[in-house]
């Protein structure tokens, strides 16, 4: 075939070049102006198949549009469709990566995503995140459902955190927010998914004799003192287990918790009372040197981990757990004392809904007042015959 053009009507062309190669022209007038466009390489396209393409391509034109711009317009769109195209999984991951920052830490991150990589990548992971449907989903969580619930509720909401993330950033295409009623109109009931779990407590009136055996036990003096302090302190394990000479006051007789250790992340003040520092004189005789810093750090000069406290428990033969003692604590201020509930609750760091001026108030005065609670707390452990009164601030009274 010659070199050049050859019509077949309508405006369309055989384009033949120089060197022989062939493919098809479409020529059209918009605006006045002659424009000519490739639509495409024969015989990549038959000359039936560049005739549907001219077809379309004159309705453009007839209909005020210019194909040229079109299809610019849309290879654009496609390409930034495929550069937002992500998996499931990609999307997972890429979620965990940005909020690194808030998980509590790594071993945290990374159950959350592995969680994900047992029940969910297997079922859809590698499906483009606009084509999960809720088919996809409940085969993830039908077969956990009723069999391990509290994990199966793991993997939904972080399931749809990821899916909403990903509408959020145009990921995701006809993302549909009402999915999830459906989803759990979907999964079958089942009894105590949510379920609260509460830690075995010592009864109060048993507290001195806990108290005592943990004494008389055969674990190490660090572990004795650590256990006393949980318990004086009212605290959290993980706090007694990471605190730090640096953040004990002996002069204003006060332990400071920052804030990254804090389970609400808020720095929290701890009156100490006599015995209490009594502890902590003992423990500078045996870690007050140590490079961490710590001040109930185990020979190795770390930290000890909640099982050791827990098997010394078991040992003794108590079935109530230590993070138990916080409840036991709670009990007995309710029962055994007038002090206002704030003052309690202060005394646990449990975080109450107050605005800020409020919040400030109870910052600098509870403090005082909690301190006479666990001077009266301490006491009270210390007491073997307990006294049948209610104590108050600066106050005793007679239980009727």
């Amino acid at each position: 075939m010659k070199e050049g053009y050859h019509a077949d009507g309508d405006g369309l062309y055989l384009q033949v070049s120089a060197t022989g190669a062939k493919s098809w022209i479409l020529r059209f007038m918009l605006n006045k102006r002659a424009r000519e466009m490739g639509i495409g390489a024969y015989p990549l396209y038959s000359l039936s198949e560049a005739r549907e393409r001219a077809k379309k391509y004159r309705q453009l034109v007839k209909d005020g549009i210019d194909p040229i711009e079109h299809r610019k317009a849309e290879r654009e769109k496609n390409l930034m469709a495929t550069a937002q195209r992500r998996t499931f999984e990609e999307c997972a991951h890429e979620y965990q990566k940005l909020h690194a920052s808030g998980w509590k830490n790594a071993k945290h991150a990374s159950q959350w995503v592995n969680t994900l990589a047992t029940y969910a990548f297997p079922e859809f992971g590698k499906k483009d995140i606009s084509d999960v449907s809720k088919a996809d989903v409940l085969r993830a969580l039908e077969p956990i459902w009723a069999t391990k619930p509290e994990t199966a509720s793991r993997v939904r909401q972080r399931i749809r955190a990821v899916l909403d993330w990903a509408a959020a950033r145009d990921y995701r295409r006809g993302h549909d927010p009402h999915i999830w009623d459906q989803i759990s109109q979907s999964l079958p009931k089942t009894k105590d998914i949510k379920k609260s779990k509460h830690f075995a407590a010592c009864p109060y009136t048993g507290i001195y004799d806990a108290l005592t055996s943990i004494k008389n036990s055969n674990a190490g003096e660090t572990v004795k003192h650590a256990f006393e302090f949980i318990i004086l302190a009212a605290a959290r394990s993980g706090e007694v287990r990471g605190a730090q000479w640096a953040e004990i006051d002996f002069e204003e007789k006060k332990w400071t918790i920052p804030a990254e250790r804090m389970k609400a992340k808020r720095e929290h003040r701890v009156p100490l009372s006599p015995r209490a520092i009594e502890i902590l004189k003992a423990q500078q005789q045996v870690t007050g040197k140590n490079a961490s810093g710590l001040i109930f750090a185990s020979d190795k000069d770390k930290p000890y981990s909640d099982m050791t406290f827990t098997m010394a428990l078991r040992r003794l033969g108590h079935e109530f757990t230590v993070h138990g003692f916080r409840s036991t604590f709670r009990d007995w201020a309710a029962e055994q004392t007038a002090f206002p509930r704030e003052v309690c609750e202060a005394a646990l760091a449990h975080v109450s809904a107050k605005d800020a001026t409020e919040a400030a108030y109870f910052r600098s005065d509870l403090f005082e007042k909690r301190r006479q609670l666990m001077e009266a707390w301490a006491t009270y452990c210390a007491t073997e015959k307990k006294p049948a009164e209610v104590v108050g601030i600066g106050e005793k009274r007679k239980k009727k």
